[in-house]
């Protein structure tokens, strides 16, 4: 029978019930979304600020995750469909989420969330992906693994700092032919 998950998507729940790597979460479903062609299913986005929301509550950025718990909840609450087409319980999981950012905004401290996997499938392939990586399904995280709780800091970004100077150059560029379209002009002529 065909997957009928994209790959990065099973990646994403290895990953968030198996290691708790919440920022590889985030950078896995992110590069995704990027490659689907406009429009770009806003699904994706509510996912991965779910896991930005935990990954800033496990390093005490209380303010961080409120914001990403919010607009996650914005943007999941009226996409029930699609949140059961993609395996889970959508009321469930809206609930879940609440609790949670009702919780951050008490201060409390973080603790390990499971998302509601309905699809018995589903579940079964993120526990066969957990165990072929090493990583027990459903485990707690580990708030003594530095790497995991401080992963931004830690990364080369060197490439997007290049693509954010690129970007900005473009940008300078259009700018600059659209004060001046007879400088353009002149340049082709």
């Amino acid at each position: 029978m065909p997957n009928p998950y994209p790959e990065a998507y099973l990646q994403y729940l290895c990953r968030f019930h198996g290691d708790r790597d919440y920022f590889e979460c985030h950078e896995i479903l992110e590069e995704y979304w990027k490659t689907q062609h406009p429009p770009r299913e806003i699904i994706w986005v509510g996912l991965i600020q779910i896991a930005v929301a935990l990954y800033h509550q496990r390093r005490g950025n209380y303010p961080g995750a409120i914001k990403m718990m919010n607009s996650a909840l914005h943007i999941l609450k009226d996409r029930e469909q699609r949140l059961a087409a993609l395996g889970l319980d959508p009321s469930a999981l809206l609930d879940l989420l609440t609790q949670r950012l009702t919780e951050l905004e008490a201060g409390e401290a973080y603790r390990s969330l499971n998302l509601p996997i309905v699809d018995a499938d589903l579940l079964a392939k993120c526990k066969q992906r957990c165990a072929e990586q090493g990583f027990c399904f459903g485990q707690p995280s580990r708030m003594d693994d530095e790497y995991l709780l401080h992963k931004h800091r830690q990364r080369d970004r060197s490439s997007v700092i290049r693509e954010r100077q690129e970007s900005l150059k473009k940008k300078q560029q259009r700018r600059a032919e659209t004060a001046n379209p007879d400088q353009k002009r002149n340049a082709n002529s």
